[in-house]
């Protein structure tokens, strides 16, 4: 029989030359988990030695709770819902300068919801022209991850171990997510900035963008205090109530992608992750030189300092409130980290190719990328890749053009009171620093990729 053929048409290795490889390199797969957990414990404990305290105020928590409580009592005995639902129909009573306004949020939405591009970029100007806004910047850098994770479908890694039709299907779940979110968030923002222009609030028009009454709290207790840490962790349980139902429950997408064993393949790899590129404040100091993370225990220079977290279980709504919160606890607790993370945002434009944080290791140029089908002994030799050696990440617009969707559902998401799980101040994790362990999760997939391709 004759030997698999790459995506480039040449000759793959037989399934025993992998096997083989496998076997070889296991001893020094071993070393590289110890070297990866002994890396990550020694780095975290560098980028913790800057701690700052979260702005947060239990007392101005315990009253949006009880506000909360108040609307979910009222919404029980058949009233303050309809009325909020109806609000969102009907503009009676709004002046000419509140519907110029909706206009105007609208239209600036619509512009932004193109793309993961145009979302991400969004994100960071709200938090540039306020700083106060945490959680944008927290979406700007996790927006960026949104689309590494697109792109990765139609990267060298990928092949073969998606079918067509399974990448479609799982990039149609991760932009329908990455689009919602925005478009739900987005129209808060630009309500909080346009309140800022004019100096006084305007959430009373939070029913108009179809905003859920578990934000409005949340927001007139920020114009009040300006506690960002608060509003952080209520915009990050709407969000991720909003898309529960939408995206993450919905039939469609769980009998075709997330009960998948296709979905689960990242979380197997390690890559399941948000990770946070950190750059060296120092313009003069050149890209490969910025990214490098010396280290005294595994001193290879060459892998890029990346802070983070693994979420162990995408289909769990309190898990990921709980991540979200733990990634919020690291960005803004931790000095190094959001400067790393804040001069990476400003210097690096986001193209969706994982090249933007490791042009080493990652390419956007498929005539250069690695076609030998050994991709798993490649990468334990060494941290980069020379020209020609290095893995096809596609930038996003070239891996996927625009996507329609469906008509979005409009209800209320809070119905109980489940809406207050999480309602807490968020906790920082011991382990942060995941340069090393994100660089193993990459050598796991080019094993597999290297076997699935032997039967291609």
């Amino acid at each position: 029989m004759s030997e698999p053929l790459n995506q480039d048409g040449a000759k793959s290795p037989g399934l025993g030359a992998v096997l083989k490889e496998m076997l070889s390199t296991f001893p020094s797969m071993v070393s590289e988990v110890v070297k990866s957990k002994t890396a990550g414990i020694a780095a975290s404990s560098r980028l913790r030695e800057e701690r700052v305290s979260l702005d947060w105020n239990e007392a101005s928590a315990r009253t949006v709770y009880s506000e909360i409580e108040d609307l979910l009592r009222r919404s029980s005995q058949g009233r303050n819902m309809d009325e909020h639902l109806a609000a969102s129909h009907f503009p009676d009573g709004l002046t000419s300068a509140d519907q110029d306004i909706i206009q105007e949020i609208e239209n600036a939405v619509s512009r932004g919801n193109i793309s993961n591009l145009t979302r991400t970029e969004a994100y960071l100007k709200c938090y540039e022209a306020y700083p106060e806004l945490h959680w944008s910047f927290l979406a700007h850098m996790v927006s960026r991850n949104a689309g590494w994770n697109m792109s990765d479908l139609r990267g060298g890694q990928m092949y073969p171990l998606l079918s067509e039709a399974s990448k479609e299907i799982t990039y149609r779940f991760l932009e329908r997510c990455n689009a919602l979110i925005f478009q739900d968030a987005y129209p808060q923002l630009l309500l909080y900035m346009k309140s800022r222009e004019i100096g006084s609030s305007l959430f009373y028009l939070l029913p108009h963008f179809h905003v859920s009454r578990f934000m409005q709290p949340f927001w007139e207790r920020f114009w009040l205090e300006r506690g960002s840490a608060l509003l952080a962790v209520g915009l990050i349980i709407n969000e991720q109530n909003y898309i529960e139902k939408r995206v993450v429950q919905n039939p469609y997408f769980q009998n075709r992608v997330t009960d998948k064993v296709n979905f689960h393949l990242h979380s197997w790899a390690g890559l399941n992750q948000i990770v946070f590129p950190l750059l060296d404040e120092d313009p003069l100091t050149a890209f490969g030189e910025a990214i490098s993370a010396p280290d005294p225990l595994c001193p290879d220079e060459s892998i890029p300092r990346l802070a983070g977290r693994i979420l162990g279980d995408f289909s769990s709504l309190n898990a990921r409130i709980t991540f979200g919160k733990s990634l919020y606890a690291l960005l803004f607790g931790l000095t190094s980290l959001r400067k790393g993370a804040e001069t990476f945002a400003s210097r690096i434009p986001h193209t969706g190719s994982r090249s933007d944080y490791w042009p080493g290791l990652f390419t956007t140029h498929k005539e250069e990328a690695l076609t030998t089908g050994l991709e798993g002994s490649e990468l334990l030799e060494q941290g980069n890749l020379p020209p020609g050696k290095r893995l096809y990440a596609p930038q996003l617009l070239d891996a996927w053009g625009d996507t329609s969707y469906e008509p979005i559902s409009r209800e209320d998401w809070m119905q109980d009171h489940s809406a207050l799980d999480g309602l807490s101040k968020p906790q920082q994790p011991f382990l942060c620093d995941i340069s090393f362990e994100h660089r193993l999760g990459i050598i796991k997939t080019a094993f597999a990729h290297d076997a699935a391709g032997t039967l291609h």
